[in-house]
């Protein structure tokens, strides 16, 4: 941790990785302030608990004084933020939560996971195994993983771990995050585009992954999967001085609802499933591989990941049905992870619900990359709120245009969470799964007591 820092300001400070940050930083001895104008739990709980928990939601430019070191700004907030424009005036140094990551990893090995898909559970995996082996590390992580203490850790250790987000830095910072972090290694999940709403062009999109590549230094390396297209035009342009690594789905079958991890020493029972999945196992022993992990090492340990919160999380079952909940919610996650789903399951018939609330998938230009995407369940469902869209400044999306860009006459569509939740709960669910995708919580459905009404466990 910088020694020159003594008080920092959070604006923004409810974010998910924002307000694990300002929690690590003020265990370490530096006086943490925040603001926002909406803070949800787990951050809010969190927050409270360590005291750091702002009196009143908001923004106070009252807050900002010379006293504060730095500002640290979150996504969240406005480029007219009126605690931002007073740092600002005030010349306090305003930094990104990468740039801030950065400058406290300036002496380690920085190793960045990137990519449209797959980067939280490459790097849970690649942290659990550093976790078990009791290696010295330090990470940046996008989702809460039980075993660790938060989603960030930051001490003297020679290395990091950091999930790097291609989003921009910050409001008033345009530059993707992952090119904020200087990678030594790095990795390139896949490439399927998305925030619509930043990057209005595939070619825009997929160019800041372009720069993420060309950013690795003489000496440095570049991993990506051979198996996305994109990914590869990326990872294999020529360039003597970075060593390339490409990876494929790790072999694999499924036996009676479980997955099985084949090596040479034999099948290995996991807990992840899904070709997805095999997927990001490869990546992540392609890195665990360039820092010192054995191959024997990475198979020891990997048979106990659980997986990252949210991501095919299992919230309720019994002997003839299961309820996955998953963060899926751009195209490509919600094709992998139904298609996920229904491998595993093949003769369980399968519901699965999509929930459309970022402004990309609200969007009626970009709605037509949701083509097919629930093909692979029994009976797919739309679920969006027409006042989200409205609140986004989009028109509503009407139940033809939906219909017509996921490429299915015979899909649901609901507008209204407790129409959702009464079809939901009046289904026969024998020998059926229910798989829900969202990075929101569907008008506020409650899963795990709809879990509870459906297996009779309530």
């Amino acid at each position: 941790m910088s020694n020159s820092l003594n008080c920092v300001h959070f604006i923004a400070i409810g974010g998910s990785v924002m307000h694990d940050l300002a929690l690590h930083i003020a265990q370490k001895g530096v006086q943490v302030t925040g603001s926002d104008d909406e803070i949800y739990d787990p951050a809010r709980s969190a927050l409270a608990k360590a005291g750091l928990l702002p009196e009143k939601i908001g923004w106070f430019p009252e807050k900002i004084t010379q006293d504060l070191d730095a500002v640290i700004l979150g996504m969240h907030a406005r480029p007219d933020n009126p605690e931002l424009k007073k740092a600002q005036e005030l010349g306090i140094p305003i930094l990104s939560y990468p740039d801030f990551i950065y400058e406290n990893s300036r002496n380690k090995q920085r190793v960045v996971i990137a990519g449209s898909h797959g980067k939280t559970t490459i790097t849970a995996i690649i942290v659990h195994v550093l976790s078990h082996l009791k290696r010295n590390f330090d990470y940046v992580i996008g989702a809460k993983i039980d075993a660790l203490p938060g989603r960030v850790l930051l001490r003297d250790a020679p290395v990091i771990i950091i999930e790097g987000d291609e989003y921009l830095s910050s409001p008033i910072d345009r530059n993707p995050k992952i090119l904020k972090y200087h990678h030594h290694i790095g990795l390139i999940s896949g490439i399927a585009w998305d925030h619509y709403n930043v990057f209005k062009t595939e070619d825009e999109y997929v160019q800041q992954f372009d720069l993420f590549a060309d950013a690795s230094p003489k000496a440095g390396v570049l991993i990506f999967c051979e198996e996305d297209d994109m990914s590869t035009v990326i990872g294999r342009k020529e360039r003597a001085d970075v060593a390339r690594i490409e990876y494929k789905t790790h072999p694999y079958e499924v036996q009676d609802g479980k997955s099985y991890l084949k090596t040479a020493s034999g099948e290995i029972p996991i807990k992840l499933f899904g070709a997805h999945n095999m997927q990001n196992i490869s990546g992540a022993m392609e890195v665990c591989k360039l820092i010192g992990v054995t191959e024997e090492q990475f198979y020891s340990v990997i048979g106990s990941f659980q997986g990252a919160n949210m991501r095919l999380e299992l919230v309720a079952e019994n002997n003839h049905f299961r309820l996955y909940k998953d963060f899926a919610h751009a195209p490509s996650k919600l094709l992998a992870t139904t298609k996920a789903v229904k491998e595993q399951f093949p003769d369980r018939q399968l519901i699965a619900c999509g929930e459309l609330h970022t402004y990309s998938s609200l969007n009626p230009e970009f709605i037509g990359q949701y083509q097919d995407t629930l093909q692979d369940a029994d009976v797919g469902i739309v679920y969006h709120n027409p006042e989200v869209s409205q609140h986004k400044k989009l028109t509503p999306l009407t139940d033809e245009q939906l219909k017509k860009a996921f490429n299915q006459e015979d899909i649901l569509i609901f507008t209204r969470s407790q129409d959702l939740q009464k079809y939901l709960t009046d289904q026969q669910w024998e020998n059926k799964n229910l798989l829900m995708m969202s990075s929101g919580t569907f008008g506020g459905l409650d899963l795990v007591v709809l879990g509870e009404k459906i297996t009779g466990n309530g």
